[in-house]
């Protein structure tokens, strides 16, 4: 069944390797293939990427360690590792999308869904992890071969859950690598904690986060920036493509794609329409909308920004509960867990 969960347990660097194996066999052709690739090589060897290394190991140990089982496993230098993880902090425009709706329901429930939006190469090749390590509380992610899981969509067994967005920011700041903070939000055992380490943690590239947890009334939106980090929480329905749109962040130079403001503004009129009766089917249905020439669910050859959906993913919360469902360009899941 697609997307059916890869199991892996043990320690960081167990965890490590394991992932890195899972991606060994596609790794070269994928970098291969790859114009982000071709885009990073000249920052092989620079003194940046080191400084963004330093902070990655001293913020964030555990995840460091994490980060030399993974090259372990996919048998490939650490320092080219390390420089595609870091892709985001350095390159102004990458070949990472996604677009991200929230609905508070009248009952309590809430939900929050995202379409995974990369390379259209990963489409089909792509896997779902159930990872649990020895010291926190373990996740399910969505896993491109060969980065850190949490950069994508995933949840957490304290029922911590995340959506990511890119966003294209020109601005460059030493800082921990956006990739590492974002696996580090999987490992936080509740929503303070998440938004705290978003807030306080120094960033050198920029996210956009959809945070919610089981048992926490509240949806956040969060735009982390190398300079700023904007939190809003979702008081009925909400939605986002890839560029920043808070009140106290879109003014930061940033690179807006056709794709991205066309997603933006189709996705806002999309939700304005939700109203007490709106749930899941509304979300799934707003994700797979094909309207306009750049539509919200992406499969044409020639997108202009050279991404594709990957796949939709469901969120749905309660008090107690996260169940995630995930869907393959279908208005039917093809998986369904339940996380929490």
């Amino acid at each position: 069944m697609p997307f059916k969960p890869v199991r892996i347990a043990g320690t960081r660097r167990q965890i490590g390797q394991a992932l890195g194996k899972l991606a060994r066999p596609l790794m070269t052709v994928y970098l291969d293939q790859s114009a982000t690739w071709q885009a990073l090589r000249p920052w092989r060897g620079h003194a940046y990427l080191q400084e963004l290394a330093g902070h990655a190991q001293e913020a964030l140990p555990a995840i460091w360690e994490e980060f030399e089982g993974l090259a372990e496993g996919l048998r490939i230098p650490a320092a080219d590792l390390l420089l595609w993880h870091c892709r985001g902090d350095l390159l102004h425009k990458t070949t990472d999308g996604c677009t991200s709706v929230a609905l508070q329901a009248a009952d309590g429930e809430r939900w929050i869904a995202h379409n995974e939006d990369g390379d259209p190469y990963l489409y089909g090749r792509c896997h779902v992890v159930d990872v649990q390590p020895d010291d926190a509380p373990g996740y399910v992610s969505f896993y491109y071969p060969g980065s850190l899981p949490g950069h994508t969509f995933g949840a957490n067994r304290a029922g911590l859950v995340q959506t990511i967005n890119n966003l294209r920011t020109r601005t460059r700041r030493a800082g921990v690598p956006r990739m590492f903070l974002a696996r580090a939000v999987l490992d936080c055992a509740s929503l303070d904690q998440a938004a705290e380490l978003l807030a306080h943690m120094p960033r050198a590239g920029a996210f956009h986060h959809t945070l919610g947890a089981a048992g926490d009334p509240r949806l956040l939106s969060i735009e982390a920036t190398p300079g700023a980090c904007s939190v809003e929480t979702v008081a009925r329905r909400y939605g986002h493509a890839n560029h920043l749109i808070h009140h106290g962040t879109r003014d930061t130079p940033q690179i807006v794609t056709d794709s991205s403001r066309a997603r933006q503004n189709r996705i806002d009129a999309l939700v304005d329409t939700w109203n007490d009766a709106s749930g899941e089917a509304d979300l799934v249905a707003a994700l797979h909308d094909t309207e306009g020439a750049l539509p919200i669910l992406r499969r044409a050859p020639d997108d202009p920004d050279d991404e594709n959906t990957l796949a939709t993913a469901v969120f749905a919360l309660d008090d107690e509960h996260v169940t995630l469902r995930i869907y393959d360009r279908k208005a039917r899941p093809s998986q369904e867990i339940n996380i929490k």
